[in-house]
C-alpha cells in the first residue's frame, strides 16, 4: 500500500436546510473521519491506500465500510465489535468558526474509542510506504493512546510516520493532552499542524519559525497558515518553504484539512518538490472546500499538475469556485481572476 491510515470514521448527518439543530427537520447521511477522509482522497487521486479501524455491528457500520470501500479504499482490516456502536455526528449548516456553528457528536463509548495495541491488524498497518495517524484517535480513549504511541514509537522497518496534530480540546478528558500530543509528533515523520492549534496546544506564537524551534524532529513539518498559506520544513538544511494559499469561494471548511494533508502526501508519494507539494495540498483542500460535506473528489492528475505548475503571477489570480474541478477550460481559464 501507498498509504495505511488508522482512525475512526462516523456517519455524518448534514441538514437539508440552515438553522439551529432544534429547527432543521431532516438531514442528508454522509460520512466523515479525519484518516478515512484521507485515504478516501488519496484513493481518488490514484494511490493504494488501507483503512484500519473498528465499527459497530450496525447499519451505521455497514454504510461507512461501503462508502469507503467504494472510493477504492482497502478496508478488509476493519474490524466489528459487537457490543459497541459506530459512532454518529450531526451538525449545521454553518462554518465551524460562526458562532451559530453546531456540533453534536454521538460517539463516546464506540467501537473505534476500543482501538488498542491487542485488536487491530498491526501487518496491515506496517505494509505501507506511509502510515497516516491524526491525535483525534490519541484522544478517544487510554488504549487508543497507547495504541498510537505504539505505532509511532521509533523502530527498524516501521514506515514513514505522517502525523496530523488535529488538536481537539473537547475530546481530551486528560488534562495531559498537549504534551501527549507534542511526544507524538517529535516521534513521526511528516507533521501537519496549524498555527492556531500550535498556539492552543502548546502556547506557540510568531511564525513558523516558532513552531519549528518546538519541533525539531521531524523529517518535514508543515506548518498551516489559514487563508493566508502553509510553510513547510524539509531537509538537512532546515529552510522553509512557502506557498500562498488559493482564493476560494468557501461552502464548507470540514475536511479541507485532511483534503491538505492528502494532497502533501501524494505530491510526497510522487517525489515532487516541496513547493510543489505545497500547491497540491492547497488545491486538493480548494476543491473540499467547495462542497458542503466532509469528502470531494480531487482534480485530476493532469489539472491538478498544470495548475501546479502555474507561475506566482498566474497562482495569485486563481480564484476557485464550486464545480472547478469539473472545469475543461486551460488552467488559467478555470476561475475568474
Amino acid at each position: 500500500m501507498d498509504v495505511v491510515a488508522l482512525g475512526e470514521s462516523m456517519v455524518t448527518f448534514l441538514p437539508t436546510r440552515p438553522g439551529r439543530l432544534a429547527d432543521v427537520p431532516s438531514f442528508d447521511r454522509a460520512i466523515g473521519g479525519a484518516e478515512s477522509n484521507v485515504a478516501c482522497v488519496l484513493a481518488a487521486a490514484g494511490h493504494r491506500t488501507r483503512w484500519v479501524s473498528r465499527v459497530g455491528a450496525d447499519g451505521f457500520g455497514d454504510h461507512l465500510v461501503e462508502t469507503i470501500a467504494g472510493y477504492g479504499v482497502d478496508v478488509a482490516s476493519v474490524r466489528r465489535d459487537p457490543a459497541r456502536p459506530t459512532g454518529v455526528y450531526f451538525r449545521t449548516a454553518g462554518d465551524r468558526a460562526a458562532d451559530d456553528h453546531e456540533v453534536a457528536y454521538y460517539r463516546a463509548g464506540s467501537a473505534a474509542s476500543a482501538m488498542a495495541p491487542g485488536n487491530v491488524d498491526r501487518m496491515a498497518l506496517r505494509a505501507a510506504r506511509v502510515l497516516h495517524l491524526t491525535g483525534i484517535t490519541a484522544a478517544l480513549s487510554a488504549p487508543c493512546s497507547e495504541l498510537v504511541r505504539a505505532l509511532t514509537a521509533p523502530r527498524a522497518g516501521r514506515p514513514t510516520v505522517s502525523f496530523d496534530v488535529n488538536h481537539r480540546p473537547g475530546l481530551w478528558r486528560a488534562a495531559d493532552g498537549a504534551r501527549v500530543l507534542l511526544e507524538l509528533a517529535r516521534d513521526a515523520d511528516i507533521v501537519f499542524v496549524g498555527e492556531d492549534e500550535a498556539e492552543q496546544a502548546w502556547g506557540v506564537t510568531g511564525s513558523p519559525a516558532a513552531v519549528r524551534r518546538l519541533l525539531p524532529e521531524p523529517r518535514v513539518l508543515v506548518v498551516k497558515q489559514g487563508a493566508r498559506g502553509a510553510t513547510v520544513f524539509a531537509g538537512e538544511d532546515g529552510r522553509a518553504a512557502f506557498e500562498p494559499a488559493l482564493a476560494v469561494d468557501v461552502v464548507a471548511t470540514v475536511g479541507a484539512g485532511d483534503a491538505f494533508a492528502a494532497g502533501f502526501l501524494s505530491g510526497t508519494l510522487r517525489g515532487l518538490p516541496v513547493r510543489q507539494r505545497l500547491r497540491h495540498g492547497h488545491l486538493v483542500a480548494a476543491a473540499a472546500l467547495t462542497v458542503p460535506g466532509d469528502l470531494a473528489a480531487p482534480p485530476s492528475r493532469d489539472h491538478a499538475d498544470r495548475l501546479a505548475a502555474l507561475d506566482e503571477r498566474a497562482w495569485g489570480r486563481l480564484r476557485l469556485g464550486p464545480g472547478w474541478t469539473q472545469a475543461a477550460q486551460a488552467p488559467e481559464e478555470v476561475a475568474t481572476p
